[in-house]
């Protein structure tokens, strides 16, 4: 009997270590996920979105196995109005592919702050091209390799943006063209595989069917608007929980200013 039941609780723990494993596996391979980050204030390629603490999700859906195509729903919203009593809200959406080193992503940008309803519509669902103000946002990035470690990242506003100056009107108010705003960005590891690591980046705007762009000051074709360094660490809390946290110096030298971030990604 001793021996039966022995056999029998050793089968049940197999058979229960088995399940085990076998959920992990499938936990690990969830498709579906999502991120929370909280943020003092909220910079995008050298703007100043809000100067009010931000909190970020983001939720994805990977298409394949090896999860290199994604979709997804990104969000933010500001914790408190700015003075003129607005409130920064954004909802995006996107498709992207990723292999580590090359990175490409179409996003749908719809920011609800700032909208001027005399020029853009504050309508989510409204596409016209003279006054919609989603910005169609083409985004690349690519890393050479270890022993030459430079990011090089490159986005094209492809279409939309009339609350952002984007879309040029006729005297009539007809549509004429839209600027296509681009960005592009130069950052290196200063710093890596430390406890704390340190990249350093630049980056640079034009527009290709205009003479001003989005991120500048509205007087130069061409302009230098990000700069800055950015310091990463993941902090200890419990055996089971870690936080990464960053701190990032940004100074845009076009509109001549200059901003600290503190940022952590909370889950």
């Amino acid at each position: 009997m001793k021996k039966l039941l022995t056999s029998l609780c050793l089968i049940t723990l197999g058979i229960g270590k088995l399940f085990a494993q076998d959920a992990t596996e499938k936990q690990e391979n969830n498709r579906l996920d999502f991120t929370a980050n909280i943020q003092n204030n909220h910079l995008w390629r050298g703007l100043i979105i809000t100067d009010k603490p931000v909190v970020m999700g983001n939720l994805s859906y990977a298409l394949d196995a090896e999860k290199k195509w994604k979709v997804g729903i990104w969000g933010a919203s500001s914790l408190t109005d700015d003075k003129d009593g607005t409130h920064y809200k954004e909802i995006n959406y996107y498709v992207q592919y990723s292999n580590g080193r090359f990175y490409i992503g179409l996003w749908d940008l719809f920011n609800s702050r700032n909208i001027n309803t005399t020029v853009a519509s504050e309508d989510i669902f409204h596409y016209s091209n003279r006054r919609t103000s989603h910005i169609i946002d083409l985004r690349t990035n690519y890393t050479f390799g270890p022993s030459f470690p430079i990011n090089v990242e490159a986005d094209i506003m492809l279409y939309g943006g009339a609350n952002a100056g984007e879309v040029v009107l006729e005297p009539d108010g007809s549509y004429k063209k839209n600027k296509y705003s681009t960005y592009v960005q130069v950052s290196y590891p200063v710093i890596s595989g430390k406890k704390v690591n340190l990249d350093a980046f630049v980056g640079a705007g034009f527009a290709l069917n205009d003479q001003t762009f989005l991120y500048g000051n509205g007087k130069n074709s061409f302009d230098i608007v990000n700069a800055g360094i950015k310091a990463t660490k993941t902090v200890k809390i419990t055996d089971h929980y870690s936080l990464p946290v960053s701190m990032m110096a940004m100074w845009n030298p076009s509109n001549k200013y200059a901003r600290i971030q503190l940022a952590a990604t909370v889950f």
